[in-house]
């Protein structure tokens, strides 16, 4: 499931971050998202797993076992606390109960499949058998526990949720170390046989020590004062009558507690602490009664001869009718993966047992239904030598109960699984809903994705056409008033002998040429941050200082004009093959800038300024950069170098004193081209 992915990308990224996260899914090549309920490949998991140790530079066990402290702490958050703390009231409990969970969770994800399973096993595929738990204690308070997997390599996760558990549920810090480690044929093929010892520390902060040291000092003065308000005859009573368990052939000195609690079972019952259970001397049920009250029952002997059976597992599987047969010919263990026989099934008495018919034994027509599965403990009867397994029908749905022709009816009214079959009905529609809107949910995060792509795109193509702030208040709605600018710098290019080479050549060749040349300026538009106002034919404008102002654009402008020269040095003239050549032409004074037309809108330039730039550019001479006087005197101090062309005839504006400017003296031509 990718409830296991989202929790390991969660890991990632809380404690190595976002680009750690992004480089290790880049490597493993796999999605950045995960549906909850949705079952993703093996393959997956194990590859982000394989790809955490390289780039993080940790050991595999140590990312298992940091994983498995993070995914308690994930399934915490996620709700599922609250159904962990209920499983025992200490860590042998807790850890007996297991499977059992398994088992319920199962119902509520109709496959062999559970939130708490993935801990150990990574959401295995439904073919996949589940692993099992066994726990033993030892005398001197540690425990061993058993960890049966057809996974190999995984079981570094368990000390890591078995540590976090345990010191969040029972305020206790355990080491758990691998003792054994065999692999062990088993009905289903080889598992994995890991054995860790488990050995307690209990953590008393101060302070609860000192309650609990104070209580303890309370609860034995309380002793002492009721005892010393008992008179020696109730004393005596309560010492006769608890003397036919006292004697011994080594008599042990009875604790005051005790005392007291013989004199409070004499006066008014048994006490809260202490409870002994009554058995009557015989049994008060006939067998029909029995029989009929547990339906869902079956008892057999060592040699797992059928005894007894409940009457709806009677009429389910009709050869348990035949007291005497082997009931390993009609069930087969599901979980745990053991073998049938009685030696097996005690070492896992306290395991929940799966139970499903086999297909051969059933009549002909019903063996094109699913097979019945029961679930249920067993109990070991000493005194007959016999197991009992009480049992319930393992069903998940409404469905499921059809398709092997039951009813509710068949199920005994006191047994809870009537319930769990309808509110799981209800869950499972729940969930389907869940996983249906989680789905809309990735898609609409993926359609969200895109459309912000595309929306980058348009606005990058809308930011070549217009400057940016003009191009978000069109956006906007609103209207773009034209601004005075007071000082510009105004470039106007063209190709020489342009018409000529129109007229030599196909427009194809023309498109190319331009094309080539014109890739080239507005990638220098870029490097000296000047803004391209139009293109018309040959002609190239840019302007410095518009629309936004800036006390260097006459710098800028000739920065790129020199850039020019260089780059239209690497454009071949379609005719002669030679280079091509450019006149350039530059002007600073006041214009006027604003926004024209609706459809198709354009930012222009208005003003004397731009007339005058476009003549210094068609009276000016090939491969040469013309300045007028008001740009010469933006640049006389800037370090450049140029050189004076002196009075000119200019068509409309009369004489004019003119330059040419040559160089940077401070730039190289790699600055100058915007080359590393």
């Amino acid at each position: 499931y990718g409830f296991i992915n989202t929790c390991l990308k969660s890991l990632v990224v809380e404690k190595y971050g976002e680009e750690t996260w992004e480089k290790l899914r880049l490597q493993a090549g796999v999605q950045d998202s995960f549906l909850t309920f949705e079952v993703y490949k093996d393959e997956i998991t194990m590859q982000l797993v394989d790809k955490a140790c390289k780039v993080l530079g940790v050991p595999a066990d140590i990312v298992l076992r940091e994983f498995g402290k993070y995914f308690f702490e994930f399934c915490k958050r996620s709700g599922y606390d609250h159904m962990l703390r209920t499983l025992g009231g200490n860590l042998y409990e807790f850890i007996e109960n297991l499977d059992a969970l398994h088992s319920y969770l199962s119902l509520s994800y109709q496959a062999n499949i559970e939130v708490w399973f993935c801990l150990f096993v990574f959401f295995l595929p439904q073919e996949m058998n589940a692993p099992s738990f066994r726990v033993e204690k030892n005398e001197d308070g540690s425990m061993h526990l058993h960890y049966y997997s057809d996974r190999r390599g995984l079981c570094h996760i368990v000390p890591g949720i078995i540590g976090a558990a345990a010191l969040d549920f029972f305020n206790i810090e355990i080491s758990m170390k691998i003792v054994n480690q065999t692999e062990e044929e088993e009905r289903t093929g080889k598992k994995e046989h890991i054995v860790f010892l488990v050995t307690q520390n209990p953590l008393f902060p101060s302070k609860e020590r000192n309650e609990f040291s104070s209580s303890s000092q309370c609860l034995v003065d309380s002793e002492k004062q009721i005892e010393s308000q008992l008179n020696k005859e109730d004393l005596e009573k309560a010492k006769n009558a608890n003397g036919d368990r006292g004697n011994s052939v080594c008599p042990v000195r009875k604790s005051h507690w005790k005392t007291l609690r013989g004199i409070i079972t004499l006066g008014k019952g048994k006490l809260l602490r202490g409870f002994d259970p009554v058995y009557p001397k015989s049994l008060w049920i006939d067998t029909k009664t029995f029989c009929n009250g547990l339906p869902f029952h079956i008892v057999f002997d060592k040699e797992l001869k059928v005894k007894q059976a409940g009457v709806s597992i009677q009429k389910i599987v009709p050869g348990l009718q035949t007291m005497g047969i082997c009931l390993d010919q009609y069930f087969r263990i599901v979980h745990p993966e053991v073998p049938f026989t009685i030696s097996s099934i005690q070492k896992f008495i306290n395991s929940q047992f799966v139970f499903q018919t086999r297909r051969e034994m059933m009549p002909e027509s019903w063996k094109e239904r699913p097979m019945l599965e029961l679930r249920g403990q067993m109990m070991w009867m000493e005194s007959l030598q016999c197991m009992l397994y009480l049992c319930s029908p393992l069903l998940r749905s409404l469905h499921e109960l059809e398709e092997r022709q039951m009813h509710i009816a068949d199920i005994a009214p006191h047994d809870v699984t009537r319930d769990l079959i309808l509110l799981n009905q209800q869950r499972l529609a729940e969930m389907e809903l869940s996983n249906q809107l989680e789905r809309k949910k990735e898609e609409l995060r993926i359609l969200s994705k895109h459309l912000e792509e595309e929306k980058k795109k348009t606005e990058a193509l809308l930011y070549a056409m217009l400057p940016q702030h003009v191009a978000n208040q069109l956006k906007e709605g609103k209207r773009v008033e034209a601004g005075e600018f007071k000082e510009c710098t105004i470039l106007f290019s063209d190709v020489v002998t342009f018409t000529n080479i129109c007229a030599q050549c196909e427009p194809i060749q023309i498109v190319l040429m331009l094309n080539s040349m014109y890739l080239r300026f507005d990638r220098l538009t870029t490097v000296h941050d000047v803004y391209k106002v139009e293109t018309i034919g040959d002609a190239y404008m840019v302007v410095g200082g518009v629309p936004v102002p800036v006390p260097t654009h006459a710098e800028r402008v000739a920065n790129f004009a020199l850039g020019m020269i260089m780059a239209a040095k690497g454009v071949q003239n379609p005719v002669s093959g030679n280079p091509i050549q450019i006149r350039v032409g530059i002007h600073t004074g006041p214009v006027l800038a604003g926004v024209v037309g609706e459809k198709m809108p354009r930012y222009c330039l208005f003003g004397d300024t731009v007339n005058i730039a476009s003549r210094m550019e068609s009276h000016g001479v090939p491969s040469k950069i013309h300045l007028s006087s008001s740009a010469y005197q933006c640049l006389k101090y800037k370090n450049f170098e140029i050189t004076e062309r002196g009075e000119i005839e200019v068509k409309g504006k009369g004489k004019m004193h003119t330059y040419f400017l040559i160089r940077n003296k401070s730039a190289t031509e790699n600055e100058i081209m915007g080359r590393p």
